[in-house]
């Protein structure tokens, strides 16, 4: 065997699984039932496995968007929880009644103390506009709950690109259904998640 005859079955085989590649990457949508999903293993063999699978991705689609709805909840929780925080009085100052009454910002309401009822004082609610101070009790979990989101938002989006139509259809039908259930607990002032 020569050397030109190696170089032009080479170049031939690469041409070859280059063009195949290039096929199996087309951007259609395809409605067979054995696409895999994630990996090998999960190819579904039967209409009802393909079921299966189009009811988990609805379901997934389901839960991402709870996940999105928990972290607003909880956005506003930490942020009530930030902005009503209360301060303990130095000895020799002003009695609290007496601080919160000069405060301009404080709304009008009665304050129960050790020695009862003080009326007609004002409780604080310090607004702000700069990014809360760091809290490990508050950062740590809004980082993982951020964590799952990605994660289970990539795992949509992976179902998406196979380009099966009911895989597609599963994860729009599923982001619909938990939008309808939850949406009007998420807060639009992230990302637009």
């Amino acid at each position: 065997m020569d050397m030109s005859s190696m170089d032009h079955s080479s170049h031939s085989s690469s041409s070859s699984s280059s063009s195949s590649m290039t096929m199996s990457m087309a951007m259609v949508f395809v409605n067979t039932q054995d696409t895999p999903l994630f990996s090998n293993q999960w190819t579904p063999s039967s209409s009802g496995a393909y079921a299966g699978t189009c009811i988990f991705l609805i379901i997934l689609s389901i839960i991402g968007r709870l996940l999105v709805a928990f972290k607003g909840v909880m956005e506003q929780y930490w942020l009530n929880a930030h902005l009503n925080r209360r301060y303990v009085t130095v000895a020799g100052k002003s009695t609290e009644a007496g601080r919160i009454d000069t405060d301009p910002d404080a709304k009008v309401a009665s304050l129960v103390t050790a020695q009862g009822v003080e009326e007609s004082v004002k409780v604080v609610r310090r607004a702000t506009h700069e990014p809360l101070p760091f809290r490990f009790s508050v950062d740590l979990p809004r980082a993982f709950l951020f964590l799952v989101i990605t994660g289970v938002s990539y795992l949509l989006m992976l179902a998406v690109m196979t380009m099966n139509i009911g895989y597609f259809c599963s994860v729009l039908g599923g982001a619909f259904l938990g939008e309808l259930a939850v949406g009007r607990y998420i807060q639009w002032n992230e990302h637009g998640h």
